[in-house]
């Protein structure tokens, strides 16, 4: 569950721009640049997540949430053990009187165990289904912020520097910052946004 938000490694954030490429008997003659009209620029993923307030706020809530998942289930399996060594103790000192009160106890334990069970894999089942909503959620935000923000920008492309999946990278053509102060203008404009990750976060765990 603390895996959040690693598969926005993938995001695809690059864009295809606008612009048309001169000819290239227009352009100097070097091998090593850049075909001629061609305008690159990247983000950094790790500063995106660590300062885009929307990537903040959701993996608060999202952690939250976890961390109830895992004290309920906590306290399921605290809650079997009892039953289980009550169980036993009885079962030692002779308590069961028949056989079938005997059986009856067991079927108990076992339905209880088997409850506990399918309530985890629900429960598992239900917060992945969430983070994979909000992952592609927070993914179309970035899009459509980028596609609106390319019109005036003409990007060609706009890449992602994740690690080291970019070995060489220029600092000019770096639009990280620029990027996240204009998504968090966007998001802080966004009341109903907020409003829905408020009530995302008050949701308790159903058991």
């Amino acid at each position: 569950m603390k895996k959040f938000f690693l598969c926005v490694a993938a995001l695809a954030l690059t864009l295809t721009g606008c612009k048309q490429q001169t000819a290239e008997s227009e352009a100097p003659q070097d091998n090593n640049a850049a075909p001629s009209g061609l305008t690159i620029a990247y983000i950094q993923l790790d500063t995106l997540m660590s300062q885009y307030q929307l990537y903040k706020d959701y993996s608060e809530v999202l952690t939250r949430k976890g961390t109830n998942i895992q004290n309920t289930l906590a306290q399921k399996q605290q809650t079997l053990e009892k039953h289980v060594s009550a169980f036993q103790k009885k079962y030692e000192g002779n308590g069961f009187t028949t056989r079938d009160e005997l059986e009856r106890a067991q079927n108990n334990l076992q339905q209880e165990q088997n409850d506990l069970q399918a309530l985890a894999e629900r429960l598992n089942a239900e917060f992945n289904a969430e983070q994979a909503r909000i992952n592609e959620e927070a993914r179309d935000s970035i899009q459509l912020f980028l596609k609106q923000y390319n019109k005036t920008k003409k990007y060609d492309y706009v890449l992602v520097k994740a690690g080291d999946n970019m070995l060489i990278a220029n600092p000019k053509y770096d639009i990280t910052n620029e990027v996240v102060k204009g998504l968090n203008k966007r998001y802080k404009g966004l009341p109903d946004a907020k409003k829905g990750l408020k009530k995302m976060g008050e949701d308790k765990v159903d058991k």
